[in-house]
């Protein structure tokens, strides 16, 4: 039985890796994006043209709870229920310590945390019907012991992610699997945006493998969580960093 997959910010990164995976995979989607319209515009008429699949892309502000519910409502109604979350929306504001302000914390938290919430609480009706669901936290090693003075709210937000993803796998439990991946230093156009070739070098001598990871490679680790192959695997946080020194 082919299965949905809603995936939040998926329009670029991570998220657009993860679609490209699980298109190729068979999986129906639902593209979530915010900002990038034509980007997930674009996904969506290729994943469907290539991969023969199914595919949704829908805006909507994760940190907000009733848009959250138009999104899975129109996925409902043109793909059927929500069978896998993929949380992969999230914001990371850097900003110095005594720069940061009241609101870009709050916003912070809204997105990683809350819009986490609100996706899993909404898609989990339908899942626990079925008796069957599988719910997959884009977290980081900054959640972990891998720390950014510059991203206190973000590495925060990825802490509260891990304890969420453990609530959330005690809650739906035996039906709804629920883990996360932490992904270290991953080469997305946004997370290498900014930076010299000085600094990327240094980032890469803490890291066992000495480079940074490739979007694609978490994919890979998604797609094998969410197959019947890792059915015995729940209520887990899997680092995918390659050996971050710090993040152990």
């Amino acid at each position: 039985m082919r299965r949905t997959v809603l995936i939040t910010g998926a329009s670029r990164g991570i998220g657009h890796a993860i679609a490209q995976e699980l298109g190729e995979a068979g999986y129906d989607l639902v593209l979530n994006y915010l900002h990038s319209r034509t980007q997930a515009e674009q996904l969506q008429q290729d994943l469907q043209q290539r991969c023969g699949i199914r595919a949704l892309a829908i805006h909507a502000d994760v940190a907000d709870e009733q848009q959250v519910d138009r999104m899975v409502r129109q996925a409902e109604e043109q793909l059927g229920g929500i069978d896998i979350l993929i949380n992969n929306a999230g914001v990371d504001l850097a900003n110095l310590f005594r720069r940061k302000s009241s609101e870009e914390f709050r916003r912070t938290l809204d997105v990683n945390v809350l819009g986490a919430y609100f996706c899993a609480r909404r898609v989990s009706e339908h899942m626990l019907e079925q008796h069957y669901g599988r719910i997959i936290n884009i977290s980081s090693t900054n959640g972990m012991n891998t720390y950014y003075p510059m991203s206190i709210d973000y590495d925060a937000s990825k802490a509260a992610l891990n304890s969420l993803t453990h609530d959330l796998a005690v809650q739906f439990a035996p039906d709804i699997h629920v883990n996360a991946v932490a992904p270290g230093f991953i080469g997305t156009a946004s997370e290498l945006d900014g930076y010299d070739e000085e600094f990327l070098r240094q980032e890469c001598e803490k890291i066992l493998v000495r480079r940074y990871g490739k979007p694609e490679e978490v994919a890979h680790l998604v797609r094998f969580l969410i197959s019947d192959e890792a059915d015995f695997i729940n209520n887990t946080i899997l680092r995918i960093d390659g050996g971050q020194m710090g993040s152990c």
